[in-house]
C-alpha cells in the first residue's frame, strides 16, 4: 500500500465524493449508503462525514453488485461522467457483472413485470406441471402394467 502525505491534500467526505464521482445521484443518497454500512474504505465501514484520500480502496454495495474502486484523485466539485476515470480507477472483478446478468434472466424467467396475476391458462398449465407424477410423459397408449 502506498502512503501518501496527506497534508499536501484536501480531503471530501466520501458521501460527497460518491456523489460527485456519480456514483449516487443525490448526495443525500450517498449519506444513506453510508449509514446502512453499504460503502467501505479500507475495509472499515465509513460514516458519511469520513474523508476520503487519494489511493484509498472503496467499496460500494448498490445494486446487489459490490463496486470495489480506487481514489485517485479528489475532484472539486460534481464531475462530467466523461471525466470520472480521471478521479477513481474501477477494479470490480467482472464476475460482479456477471453475477447481475444472471439475475436479471432469473427475474425475466418468472413472469414479465406488470401482467398481474396468472390467467386461467396459466393456472392449468402451472397446475398439469405440478400435479403430473414423474416419469410419465403421456397418458393413453399401452403401458407394461396393463396386464397384457
Amino acid at each position: 500500500m502506498e502512503y501518501l502525505n496527506k497534508d499536501l491534500y484536501c480531503p471530501m467526505r466520501i458521501d460527497k465524493y460518491l456523489w460527485s464521482t456519480r456514483y449516487y445521484k443525490t448526495r443525500n443518497m450517498g449519506t444513506e449508503a453510508c449509514k446502512k454500512g453499504h460503502v467501505q474504505i479500507n475495509g472499515q465501514v465509513a460514516k458519511p462525514s469520513r474523508e476520503v484520500y487519494p489511493m484509498d480502496h472503496i467499496k460500494v454495495r448498490k445494486n446487489q453488485i459490490n463496486y470495489e474502486f480506487t481514489v485517485l484523485d479528489i475532484p472539486k466539485s460534481r464531475v462530467g461522467a466523461k471525466l470520472v476515470a480521471i478521479y477513481r480507477k474501477d477494479t470490480t472483478p467482472s464476475s460482479a457483472y456477471e453475477q447481475k446478468e444472471l439475475q436479471k434472466y432469473a427475474k425475466e424467467y418468472y413472469r414479465k413485470k406488470g401482467l398481474g396475476r396468472p390467467t386461467k391458462k396459466d393456472r392449468r398449465d402451472i397446475k398439469g406441471y405440478l400435479d403430473e407424477p414423474e416419469g410419465s410423459e403421456g397418458s393413453g397408449g399401452n403401458t407394461e402394467e396393463s396386464g397384457e
